[in-house]
């Protein structure tokens, strides 16, 4: 659990970088274009990890059913949400974007709570509670220099409902080979987004911003899904996202040193309630009696509490490993997430 919570903290800390050095390569730039570059940067960087290591195979483990799950997850989270946020980006400030960026873990938790029916608790739900309340302070005029930007604020705002829809469908695929799945989605992403930019007549950047943005997109996306992809694994889609909900702060606090823009009142205020809700997440207990369904499936693991079963010959003792495995049927307590083998339903709520 702990390697889970330290993979959705380093998701967070790269992602939340990439908004405020994202802001810095939109200068002169087209916001499409930019947007298609750092995903291409994140598809390019992975698919060639993604060889090295399985000896020039490109393996995704998905099952046929696995696909049309992830075709939506590219299309919302790959296409349609980079391509919102670079264009709020371009008018918005990069720390009240950052800020703003809160709003993806909300939309998670929303959608997985009321359309895949995920387990929450009251403290996981008062979190959330917390950090809409501070994403309603920052539409204040005052946190963008007295101006109301309604255009670049509900962009950030629809960038961060395609990313929540997309956190959602990908968690149906986090079973499979992380890295070859983010590859898939930034190569998809990427090029639908240069050639939609080309198409419209936009220009390349020079090569120096050519290289920074794929370089960026290659840390800031690519890495960063990869990390997020194995949280969702052994976190849930929810309380992964109440992890990744540290990346707007991290975002923020280095827009605030780059551009030394002043924040209005409305800044903190929303600050301070974002900080109390994640608080809220990170601090929550989850454990009761719970009953494991006999299950069949296949996925990166190690032998833990829930996986111990015999290997066939020839097993290296390497772990993690992928093979098709069995659960047997189990009654037992101990402190969990809704991952891959605790999706059940609750009598009573967690703290």
């Amino acid at each position: 659990m702990k390697s889970a919570i330290s993979s959705a903290l380093l998701s967070a800390a790269l992602f939340g970088v990439t908004t405020p050095l994202a802001k810095h390569l939109l200068t002169g730039a087209d916001p499409i274009l930019i947007a298609g570059l750092l995903y291409l940067g994140s598809g390019i960087g992975l698919s060639a990890i993604t060889l090295l290591r399985a000896r020039g195979r490109f393996v995704l483990r998905l099952s046929r059913e696995d696909w049309p799950w992830l075709a939506a997850a590219i299309a919302f989270g790959g296409v349609l949400g980079p391509a919102l946020l670079m264009l709020g980006l371009s008018r918005a400030h990069a720390a009240v974007a950052s800020l703003l960026l809160n709003l993806e873990a909300a939309f998670t938790a929303l959608i997985a709570w009321m359309l895949f029916h995920e387990a929450t608790s009251p403290r996981v739900v008062l979190g959330f509670g917390v950090i809409l309340a501070g994403s309603v302070a920052l539409f204040w005029p005052t946190t963008i220099g007295g101006q109301k930007d309604w255009t670049a604020m509900m962009a950030i705002a629809g960038a961060c409902l395609c990313w929540g829809i997309d956190n959602n469908l990908t968690r149906r695929v986090s079973g499979g080979n992380a890295p070859a799945i983010a590859a898939l989605k930034g190569l998809a992403a990427g090029i639908t987004n240069v050639a939609a930019a080309l198409v419209l007549q936009a220009r390349l950047p020079d090569a120096a911003l050519l290289a920074s943005a794929l370089v960026l997109g290659f840390l800031g996306y690519g890495l960063s899904l990869v990390l997020f992809i194995v949280a969702l694994r052994n976190l849930g889609t929810a309380r992964t996202s109440a992890y990744f909900a540290t990346a707007p702060f991290i975002g923020g606090a280095l827009a605030i040193v780059m551009y030394r823009d002043a924040m209005g009142w409305p800044f903190w205020i929303a600050a301070a309630c974002m900080a109390a809700g994640v608080w809220l997440h990170l601090t929550e207990q989850h454990e009761h009696e719970h009953v494991h369904e006999p299950l069949l499936h296949t996925h990166a693991h190690w032998h833990d509490l829930h996986h111990q079963h015999e290997h066939p010959d020839g097993w290296d003792g390497m772990e993690p490993h992928v093979h098709e495995h069995y659960h047997a049927p189990i009654r037992h307590s101990h402190p969990h997430f809704p991952d891959l083998h605790h999706r059940h339903t609750h009598r009573s709520r967690a703290r």
